[in-house]
């Protein structure tokens, strides 16, 4: 990537457009998905535990361009409903890394990690933990941010509510589940040391390494008071991920 904007500006200036189109048809509310980056990203290793009311900043540690266009596009949301004549209610969706089953062909979101630690794709694990949440539950978070009435003006974190999961015992959950199926899932924990120097030559990396060791604690209490959200334990978002995946032979067994 040659520039922050070949993200960040498709990401803002959609998410804009978007908000434009609804107040011009006269919607009454938007429900605009964001994500943890914009909340619990670039903050060092505080002790903490992250609500709606954290916001992400631009350049902290770990903070890439992804990172920054979830951030932006999100304030530049929040801005155009204050600003904007005529504007419609907005309520914003920001989930921590989404697992689950996956409809068609396509792997997105944190499925990536499920399906590379099946294809033995990594050599280790690096010293990572991960907040999950079932991509069922995001889906439900959003008709629940559409309908119900104290949703109007509000942000949501959507997450299992369980403490982030490292990337190993993701791998355990596997190869206890899958068996045969799990064969190239790997044992071994990358180095801290080798993950940072990684991170010296190759951008991709320094989120991980900014992050190596760090369990971040994410509050769901506003999500589970307004809109009554139930949501799916990490354990059953990895493993309906890994089954579809399974059977729609996007992994290697």
């Amino acid at each position: 990537m040659r520039d922050d904007n070949e993200v960040v500006a498709p990401a803002r200036e959609g998410t804009l457009r978007v908000l434009r189109a609804a107040r011009d048809a006269g919607a009454r509310r938007t429900v605009v998905t964001s994500a943890f980056h914009a909340v619990g990203f670039g903050h060092g290793r505080i002790d903490h535990v992250f609500t709606e009311d954290d916001w992400s900043p631009l350049n902290g540690p770990g903070v890439d361009a992804y990172g920054r266009s979830k951030i932006l596009a999100e304030r530049a949301a929040w801005e155009f409903n204050r600003t904007e004549p005529g504007r419609t209610e907005l309520t914003t969706i920001c989930p921590v890394a989404v697992m689950g089953p996956v409809l068609g062909t396509g792997v997105s979101g944190a499925n990536h990690i499920v399906q590379r630690i099946l294809n033995g794709e990594m050599p280790g694990y690096p010293n990572m933990y991960i907040p999950v949440v079932d991509v069922r539950d995001v889906a439900t978070a959003h008709i629940s941010a559409m309908t119900a009435p104290e949703a109007a003006g509000e942000r949501f974190l959507v997450t299992s509510g369980e403490p982030a999961i490292s990337m190993k015992d993701i791998g355990g959950i596997l190869r206890v589940r899958f068996g045969e199926a799990a064969r190239h899932v790997p044992t071994r924990t990358i180095p801290n040391t080798v993950v940072r120097l990684a991170a010296l030559f190759r951008p991709e990396f320094k989120p991980v390494a900014a992050d190596l060791g760090y369990i971040k604690r994410v509050s769901n209490e506003r999500t589970a008071t307004l809109l009554g959200l139930k949501p799916r334990t990490t354990q059953e978002a990895i493993i309906a991920s890994a089954e579809s995946m399974i059977t729609k032979s996007l992994v290697t067994i």
